[in-house]
């Protein structure tokens, strides 16, 4: 780095201006990408979603059914307050009276069974969610699952024609790049894998005693909108299985976003200059080869006559410079210069602090002549 920083420098600027004049030079450009990116959210609300369908599923909502049924008197397995209620609103069941004894026998009698199921509305409400995530994911799983990826293709084409010290000189370059970017299909936490859970809790949802007993009903399913009963609206565990409920309603479109990028094109800008500078560096390397080594003599001359030509500048831009304000400017920009941590420029850092020090100890030199002169003037 610091030999070619050192060939830069020892350039002069009218050689590198006569370069960029006769220089004839194009870059062709070529730049792809492909990115696809999954929306996982549907896949986070129910994995967060299951545990409270199970905390349901676990504590049921139970109804108690009364079944009503006119059945033989030898049939009737228990006899009740409303079995006689409802024997004397229908006297025509009565097949015999003893008006001594005040003995009533009936030919039949209302028997009433008491039964507890699980055929609520919450109920329903839950298996038709659980049956409703599974139609949900068959059909997230028929897209084109895959993990966060991105490729990336670049390709540069250069072409150059120029001279250099009465040689002509020509240089072609073709660069290429290319970015892979993506997780491995076998991790534990890719799409296909948590998908794959939360079908399995899925199924053991599915073999709990309240499930099993309302498919066995054949029921008609829950639809929107969903009834706001107590129970869901106060009860924790349904208020998470209508928030899923509800998000799957308004959530249909694909979870898979994909981008594409397609460029080909003539660059004219900021990458163009970029490789003509490169191209004169390269051919810089190249005049190396008959050329003998700098001396270090030779370099010193040549590090003095950059500081002077930057101090006649300063002094051309304002000739009222007193010798405290033109130390304060370069002082300034030595304190910036010595702080700079750009790397690419820390050759040059030294190269100029060099230059500045030799530049202060001319100034120290001319303030001692300057007062020795006074002295003798008094």
């Amino acid at each position: 780095m610091e030999d070619i920083v050192n060939l830069y420098n020892r350039t002069s600027p009218s050689q590198k201006e006569q370069f960029q004049k006769n220089l004839v030079s194009n870059l062709h450009v070529k730049e792809k990408s492909n990115s696809s990116t999954y929306d996982d959210t549907w896949l986070v609300k129910m994995e967060e979603t299951i545990r409270y369908l199970d905390n349901i599923l676990r504590n049921p909502n139970r109804f108690i059914v009364n079944e009503e049924e006119i059945v033989k008197i030898e049939l009737a397995r228990r006899i009740t307050v409303d079995s006689i209620k409802h024997l004397s609103r229908n006297t025509n069941l009565i097949q015999d009276y003893n008006q001594k004894t005040g003995e009533v026998r009936p030919s039949k009698i209302l028997n009433i069974n008491k039964e507890e199921t699980f055929n609520t509305y919450e109920n329903r409400f839950i298996y038709t969610l659980i049956n409703n995530m599974k139609l949900y994911i068959e059909r997230k799983k028929k897209e084109d699952i895959a993990d966060n990826q991105l490729n990336e293709y670049k390709n540069f084409t250069y072409q150059g024609k120029g001279k250099m010290n009465d040689e002509t000189v020509e240089l072609s370059l073709q660069l290429t790049g290319k970015k892979e970017k993506g997780k491995e299909k076998n991790q534990v936490d890719s799409i296909p894998n948590r998908i794959a859970k939360v079908e399995e809790r899925i199924r053991d949802l599915c073999s709990s005693d309240v499930y099993k007993s309302i498919a066995k009903l054949h029921v008609a399913p829950v639809t929107s909108p969903i009834k706001k009963t107590n129970l869901i609206l106060k009860n924790v565990n349904f208020q998470y299985a209508l928030d899923l409920w509800n998000f799957m309603q308004m959530n249909m479109e694909p979870s898979v976003k994909s981008n594409h990028t397609n460029k080909d094109y003539q660059d004219q800008g900021k990458l163009k200059e970029m490789m003509d500078q490169s191209f004169l560096l390269n051919c810089l390397i190249m005049n190396t080869m008959n050329q003998p080594e700098v001396t270090k003599e030779e370099q010193e001359s040549l590090q003095e006559e950059v500081v002077n030509q930057s101090v006649n500048q300063l002094m051309n831009i304002s000739d009222q410079l007193s010798l405290e304000e033109l130390m304060k400017l370069v002082g300034d920009q030595y304190v910036k210069v010595k702080y700079k941590k750009v790397l690419d420029t820390s050759e040059i850092e030294r190269i100029y602090k060099k230059a500045i020090r030799e530049y202060m100890d001319k100034i120290e030199h001319l303030k001692v002549r300057k007062n020795e002169s006074d002295q003798e003037d008094i």
